[in-house]
């Protein structure tokens, strides 16, 4: 466990599991064992991360939220017995820099949350959520785009996007991918509006 990280009462981390700096473990929370967290992640009263997630850093996960491992559960084998751990394969999943998961959203096993992603409460993810998307509903459906600071971001041309809230800029690679891959952006000069700043892929991370 990092330095500075505060876990509240009642909440349960697993054998193995990591956990970075300045992370915050509300009441209830539940970190499975060999579970990677990163720094500054906040992970809110009730939620649960089970095995085989791999979270980095600056993640927001809300209250309830359940990031899961087994797309086929079963209590017993075919047998009738008890499965053990050796009788599944963990799904993974990879929640990307930045991104946050709302309040009672569920995260099926093997998908990766983009970075700066947004996932909205009450969502079930059951497919990848690129860089920076914003999805709504079950099954969750891509309908927008966010900026860093959670803003929706406001379309000002073919393939140029607005935060009204601070200003960043964003350029879209195509209409369904975002400019910001994989959490790396390069920060260029902007000969536009003074504050504002564009980012370009393919940067440094």
């Amino acid at each position: 466990m990092g330095q500075g990280t505060r876990i509240w009462h009642q909440a349960q981390v697993r054998e193995h599991a990591t956990i970075g700096a300045n992370c915050i473990l509300g009441k209830g929370a539940y970190v499975d064992a060999g579970v990677h967290i990163g720094s500054n992640v906040k992970i809110q009263n009730g939620a649960s991360v089970f095995r085989g997630a791999h979270v980095e850093d600056d993640v927001f996960v809300g209250p309830g939220c359940m990031v899961l491992n087994d797309k086929h559960p079963r209590s017993t084998t075919p047998a009738g017995e008890l499965k053990t751990d050796d009788d599944w394969a963990v799904g993974p999943v990879l929640i990307r820099r930045g991104a946050s998961i709302g309040a009672g959203a569920i995260i099926l096993p093997d998908v990766k949350i983009g970075a700066w992603a947004m996932v909205s409460a009450g969502a079930v993810v059951t497919y990848d959520v690129p860089a920076h998307g914003l999805v709504i509903g079950v099954p969750a459906r891509l309908t927008g785009w966010v900026c860093k600071c959670g803003k929706r971001l406001a379309r000002e041309a073919v393939s140029v996007y607005r935060c009204a809230a601070c200003g960043w800029i964003y350029h879209a690679d195509s209409e369904l991918s975002m400019l910001v891959s994989d959490g790396g952006a390069q920060r260029v000069r902007h000969t536009g509006p003074p504050g504002a700043e564009t980012l370009k892929s393919g940067g440094p991370r």
